[in-house]
């Protein structure tokens, strides 16, 4: 089943498509000549909008959860890429801990570590699942949907390392995304890898650093493809200090905004598009879906109510949010029976392993879909995301369009790279 693409078959998203299938060979060669000189995020995930005359990344996620809902037939190419991903980092590896999120009773999120552990196991790793929720006494198997489950055992921490209480892994695999802070516990381990970075999470990354590295990005890729960039880069500002419970900061929002839409009305003048603007305020550093808005007219800031202002203020882990990025708006054209629907697009090392589409029946095409009430359809990439079908007219033929996701989403996954290396602490720093 690959879902109804309503999005016209004629129009700058085919234009696109056509460039990136005619240019294969050279925008190949240009992601090789990238990894040469940039290490990918061991794993990421990516959100990405179809509006049907722009396609871009709106989240770039380096922890990503719902593994569990990647298609069974997309399961050889991760094992693939994990392989390929361990053998580079650490080619003598046997055994692989992974530190999952706390929110233990998330059955979904459960189903995810247990994908996980089935992806590394059958790359050639014991996996082990240490949990550092200190309510983890002791080790703890919760069943999970469809059957199977999942043992968390607390983890023991010695002066140099981290393990189980039988297990001594040589690499620590992070899937959580470290919201509330760098917990002392993963602090100061010089002995094993540990993966993503600690500077990868949260509590450092901001989402205005990762979308100032994927313009850059855009601008090359742009001039490879001799495409001007804003078709894949959704333009943003940001602004610090904005507090929304005692309402203080919100001119600096109030201007950033107004620029902001000002700037996409010029660009959909350019382009003859008759949508109306939108920008989508969210917290710099954060995720989950928590801690966005959307806003159609810079006189909606004036109004808003109590519920929203809250919703605003805190994010995961009760974080307060005080800096915020506003990021230019992309519809999605795209449904599946009806309902709104956009392209995640899921990679290891530096390959597309798979994606699904994120479906919302009670979303706008203008909202956040990545809210309660969502579901999932695997099926969508059912076909390979890295063989296109040359030839195919643009727009009728799947198998294009989801390597033209893939060509996205690793867009965004090396502008991760360049924002890690560019917030790395402990980069070599040459005079």
């Amino acid at each position: 089943m690959v879902p109804h693409l309503i999005t016209a078959l004629t129009g700058p998203i085919n234009e696109l498509e056509q460039r990136v299938l005619e240019s294969m060979p050279a925008i190949e060669r240009w992601f090789r000549l990238e990894w040469m000189e940039h290490t990918p995020p061991f794993y990421s995930s990516v959100d990405i909008r179809n509006a049907g005359f722009k396609l871009a990344p709106v989240d770039t996620n380096l922890y990503p959860g719902g593994w569990n809902n990647l298609t069974p037939e997309m399961l050889p190419l991760a094992v693939q890429s994990a392989m390929a991903a361990i053998e580079k980092i650490c080619p003598e590896a046997k055994n692989l801990l992974v530190i999952p999120e706390n929110h233990t009773r998330n059955t979904f999120y459960l189903s995810n570590l247990a994908q996980l552990k089935r992806i590394f196991h059958m790359a050639g790793l014991n996996v082990r699942i240490g949990s550092i929720n200190p309510d983890i006494k002791e080790p703890t198997s919760i069943d999970i949907p469809g059957g199977g489950s999942v043992l968390l055992e607390p983890v023991v921490r010695s002066k140099r390392r981290l393990g189980l209480k039988d297990f001594d892994p040589c690499t620590i695999l992070l899937n959580n995304d470290l919201s509330s802070g760098i917990p002392g516990i993963l602090e100061d381990i010089h002995e094993q890898y540990l993966l993503p970075p600690l500077h990868a999470g949260w509590s450092v990354r901001r989402k205005s650093n990762h979308f100032h590295s994927y313009e850059e990005v855009s601008k090359r890729f742009g001039k490879l493809l001799g495409i001007d960039p804003w078709l894949i880069n959704p333009m943003f500002n940001k602004c610090g200090e904005v507090n929304f419970t005692e309402g203080t900061g919100m001119e600096c929002l109030t201007t950033n905004v107004d620029a902001l839409l000002t700037k996409i009305r010029k660009k959909y003048k350019e382009y003859g598009i008759n949508e109306k603007p939108f920008v989508v305020v969210k917290a710099d550093n954060g995720t989950y879906g928590m801690g966005i808005m959307t806003v159609r007219d810079v006189k909606d800031l004036d109004q808003l109510n109590r519920k929203t202002k809250n919703k605003m203020a805190v994010i995961k882990d009760g974080q307060e949010v005080s800096d915020v990025i506003i990021q230019e708006g992309v519809l999605t054209n795209e449904r599946i029976n009806e309902a709104v629907a956009e392209p995640v697009v899921y990679m290891m090392d530096r390959y597309v392993v798979g994606g699904f589409y994120r479906v919302h029946a009670e979303r706008g095409i203008d909202e956040n879909l990545n809210a309660p009430g969502a579901s999932f359809v695997p099926l969508a990439f059912a076909e390979s995301t890295r063989l296109p079908q040359p030839g195919e007219k643009p727009g009728a033929s799947a198998p294009n369009r989801f390597y033209m996701y893939g060509v996205i989403g690793r867009l965004a996954m090396l502008a991760a790279s360049y924002e890690l290396e560019a917030t790395d602490p402990n980069a070599e720093v040459y005079e």
